[in-house]
């Protein structure tokens, strides 16, 4: 059965978003819930799918793990049953929660893009750069870019679409410190996890990363990590250039989408069975090649 929002009486909400619920749990940590709710094009769709919280929360988990040494993160070693009392809050919530460490979160999405895809191909196609960085002339559709590109946005409110902005406009929002450092730890995590991945089978075309700070000013990696959410999951078997590889991510839910009569304004439509059955077994394909 899929959970599309979770019910805790225990402890205060303090916000849906898109896919995660998160709760109060005392002045130092939070409890996140990743449902499974799917969004596309900035649209929470009104159909879940079914082990898409467990496989967010497992793979996020994992990499939190793996990576820990780059850059400390939000991962604690709190048990859910620690905070929560009730069995129905309990079962309710297995799999798909984690009472993380709570930091000041840092407005800016951190976008790191290794192949040329997506809004990216279309910006190239039109300017020869991305984001305003420049590239090379004669380069095609999912081709390895030269070098990693860091391509940061804004973080927007619920409903509404981030917005790319420059590296200077990151120094002007957290200071050219911070910025730097967000920068530089952003593609390492990305180099060492698209190393990982492949050697596992999944080119990771792209991400994005968010950070918090501590009291003291100390970056920590928040939120999701590393997940078919958050990535451009790509298996190597079928990966070519000049053409969209099949996706362990939800494109396969945006291509479906793009092929309805609906102007990307809610409400979004239903999807049929066979998408979501299909759009299961991609997350669960992702989870096991990227943690067995």
């Amino acid at each position: 059965s899929a959970l599309f929002e979770s019910s805790i009486r225990s402890l205060p909400l303090i916000a849906r978003g898109k896919v995660r619920d998160i709760y109060d749990v005392d002045p130092h940590h939070l409890l996140i819930v990743a449902t499974d709710r799917i969004s596309a094009f900035d649209c929470i769709l009104p159909t879940p799918i079914p082990g898409k919280g467990e496989v967010l929360t497992s793979v996020s988990e994992f990499w939190l793990e793996k990576l820990k040494d780059v850059v400390p993160n939000q991962k604690t070693q709190i048990q859910l049953s620690d905070v929560l009392q009730e069995s129905d809050e309990l079962s309710q919530l297995e799999g798909r929660a984690a009472v993380v460490r709570k930091f000041k979160a840092l407005p800016i999405e951190a976008v790191v893009r290794g192949y040329l895809v997506g809004s990216g191909w279309k910006d190239y196609q039109r300017t020869g750069r991305v984001c305003g960085l420049s590239l090379p002339e004669g380069l095609q559709l999912a081709e390895q870019l030269p070098e990693v590109l860091y391509t940061p946005s804004t973080k927007a409110e619920l409903g509404t679409h981030d917005e790319n902005i420059s590296f200077d406009q990151t120094v002007a929002l957290v200071g050219a410190k911070l910025a730097t450092e967000v920068r530089d730890v952003s593609i390492k995590l990305y180099q060492e996890a698209s190393k990982f991945a492949k050697a596992r089978g999944i080119i990771i075309a792209d991400t994005k990363f968010e950070f918090g700070i501590d009291d003291e000013g100390k970056l920590h990696l928040i939120d999701e990590v590393l997940t078919p959410d958050s990535s451009r999951f790509w298996p190597v078997d079928g990966y070519a250039i000049g053409r969209n590889p099949a996706s362990f991510d939800k494109q396969f839910v945006r291509d479906y989408l793009e092929t309805l009569d609906w102007d990307k304004q809610p409400p979004a439509p239903a999807l049929p069975e066979s998408i979501i059955q299909k759009t299961a077994e991609k997350y669960q394909e992702a989870k096991t090649r990227i943690t067995s």
